[in-house]
């Protein structure tokens, strides 16, 4: 294992049945730090599969299970995110299109998701994926988002994680105009940074003209096989570039972790002693006790 890989927290589903329960009920029994205001964290990367929507649904469920009031924006209109957290989004019910096309209230669309008390939803329908087009004509398209976000009382959530669909399109640029903190998922693969520099001009063309408070405050290393030299050379080169916005922990491949979204469950929820969520736990403690800071 490389150097810059030592203090990672990779977590192994060989772990026996007793230790994976303990480690699971020890992170549910630690008090994490809750924000002095609402942090309003995009997660975003125009590279499919690399598990933007699995992260948001797994990190909103872990820092909701510690206390905090979170809330899931799905802006993907694939509403993967809705599924995973158990919340219905077929075509009639109402949902973020209706707010960001037809200027409904936030509130009157967001649910409370069954699984945990405090973890709430803004679900998407396929209607969404014609709102890239219908965005067009709309004024201030570019900030729809932010404006129902105003109008809402976010006071409310300790966090607001802004799931995106895989494009850099009007819903992307809507989530990076809305959001405070960018995190981007980064897959531990070959071409894993392929395409990411145009995301990082996104980012700064929307602090420039839109946005001036957005900043990349994380890096998540998602799909860390240990096996191989690869995921280690990734994980090496992501860290050498962006320092110290890269978590330390990073999320192994987990079986678990594909299946928990057909149960309409987060991993948390579904198999707590796993190791995905053993790491998407740890992710979350990082995010909840970070200080937030920009990557240049």
């Amino acid at each position: 294992m490389r150097e810059a890989l030592k203090d990672a927290k990779v977590s192994h589903e060989t772990t026996a049945a007793a230790g994976k329960g303990q480690a699971a009920a020890a992170r549910r029994d630690r008090q994490w730090p809750r924000p002095g205001s609402c942090r309003i964290i995009t997660i975003a990367n125009q590279k499919g599969g690399v598990g933007k929507t699995t992260s948001s649904v797994n990190l909103a469920a872990s820092l909701a299970q510690h206390g905090a009031q979170v809330l899931v924006v799905d802006l993907d209109p694939q509403g993967n995110a809705s599924t995973a957290l158990g919340i219905d989004h077929h075509a009639d019910v109402p949902s973020i299109y209706d707010v960001l096309i037809e200027d409904t209230p936030l509130a009157d669309i967001v649910v409370q998701a069954p699984e945990i008390p405090n973890l709430f939803c803004a679900p998407a329908t396929l209607n969404l994926a014609g709102a890239e087009i219908e965005l067009v004509s709309k004024v201030a398209r570019e900030s729809r988002l932010q404006r129902a976000l105003e109008a809402y009382d976010t006071d409310k959530y300790d966090y607001v994680l802004i799931d995106c669909p895989p494009s850099l399109g009007l819903l992307t640029v809507n989530a990076l105009v809305g959001g405070n903190e960018l995190l981007i998922p980064i897959q531990c693969e070959y071409y894993a940074l392929e395409g990411l520099g145009q995301l990082i001009r996104t980012v700064e063309l929307v602090r420039s003209h839109l946005n001036p408070t957005l900043s990349v405050s994380t890096i998540l290393l998602t799909m860390y096989d240990a096996r191989t030299r690869l995921a280690a050379q990734v994980a090496e080169d992501v860290r050498n570039h962006f320092g110290d916005v890269v978590l330390k922990t990073v999320i192994p491949r987990s079986v678990r972790v594909s299946e928990a979204p057909s149960y309409g469950q987060s991993v948390i929820t579904y198999d707590p002693g796993s190791s995905g969520a053993l790491a998407y736990s740890e992710a979350a403690s990082e995010i909840a006790h970070r200080n937030t800071g920009a990557a240049e």
